[in-house]
């Protein structure tokens, strides 16, 4: 068994570089698992000595607690994910022969409908209105804010992987403008940048480029950046995209997130008719039925197939 000289921080470290994860993801991580350290010193109780109960009572106290970036309670899907996090945590250190039992395969998680989602979503036209705040925006920076919202809204990135992508990750592949990045998980992503991502990208660099007296060519690391030159952060396009929602009118423009444009870019393209498995694959889900829960239309009757087979059944006695 290892030392009891190892602190759960060096335990947390080993899991962490053990997984192949994003930077964003396991950043999350261990934030939640410090949340969890800080809730056991608080009630001077040793980690790996944790029974199921102790686990419940977190749970709860996560339940009543506040989310400081909202002033509103913490969702049911917020207290599961940190709960997910601590029980692979957990498993880890069963592995290592740290623990015998993993405390939170016993607790009592909250349930979590599929059906259900936090997320403010956004309709076809609220999306061409923010699109349009951003093409009607001024000033410097005005050019790179255009290139974000055209990244979120065509091709419905996470916003870590906005922020991570880098100007290397461009490309070109059979016929298409391009580009590679490491999506949840750890997994090798490519998408390919529709023409008008492609444009506002292009406009965006070549601004970039000529503030810099420098070709667009000689341009190299963080795709998006700040004025001083450093790498956009997430925090930054939550605070564009509710800044450019407000002028575009949206009602609920304090409430919205990058992840709003995620979920309207699955809505769209499910309503557009495509397939599934193709959005399912755009945006990364292991599990389809995670997409279908981001497509916001999808029990609007209009869909409902049983006009499908009233029609085709028609068709046959015509």
């Amino acid at each position: 068994m290892p030392s009891r000289a190892h602190t759960a921080t060096d335990f947390t470290e080993a899991w962490l570089r053990n997984r192949r994860l994003s930077e964003h993801t396991r950043a999350a991580y261990r934030r939640d698992i410090a949340g969890w350290l800080s809730w056991c010193t608080d009630q001077e109780l040793e980690p790996l000595a944790a029974g199921f109960l102790h686990v419940n009572a977190y749970a709860r106290d996560l339940e009543s607690s506040v989310d400081p970036r909202t002033g509103r309670p913490l969702t049911p899907a917020t207290v599961a994910r940190k709960l997910s996090s601590l029980s692979s945590w957990y498993t880890f250190l069963g592995r290592l022969g740290a623990v015998d039992t993993n405390p939170v395969s016993g607790a009592d998680r909250p349930r979590v409908s599929r059906d259900h989602s936090a997320t403010v979503g956004l309709t076809s036209e609220e999306v061409d209105a923010l699109l349009a705040a951003a093409e009607a925006d001024t000033g410097p920076n005005a050019p790179r804010n255009r290139a974000v919202l055209a990244l979120l809204a065509d091709l419905g990135l996470r916003v870590g992987e906005l922020v991570s992508l880098d100007l290397a990750d461009l490309g070109h592949e059979r016929g298409h403008r391009s580009v590679r990045f490491v999506g949840k998980g750890g997994r090798p992503r490519r998408r390919a940048l529709t023409p008008g991502s492609a444009y506002a990208v292009d406009a965006y660099l070549a601004a970039r480029a000529a503030a810099a007296r420098r070709p667009v060519e000689q341009l190299d690391g963080p795709l998006l950046v700040t004025a001083s030159g450093n790498r956009l952060d997430r925090h930054a396009v939550f605070r564009l995209v509710r800044r450019l929602a407000r002028t575009a009118g949206i009602p609920a423009w304090e409430r919205l997130s990058p992840h709003s444009l995620r979920h309207a870019f699955a809505t769209t393209a499910r309503a557009e008719g495509v397939p599934l498995e193709d959005v399912q694959d755009a945006m990364g889900h292991a599990d389809p039925r995670t997409t279908r829960r981001y497509d916001r239309d999808r029990h609007n009757l209009d869909r409902d197939p049983a006009y499908a087979i009233w029609a085709a059944r028609a068709r046959r006695r015509g």
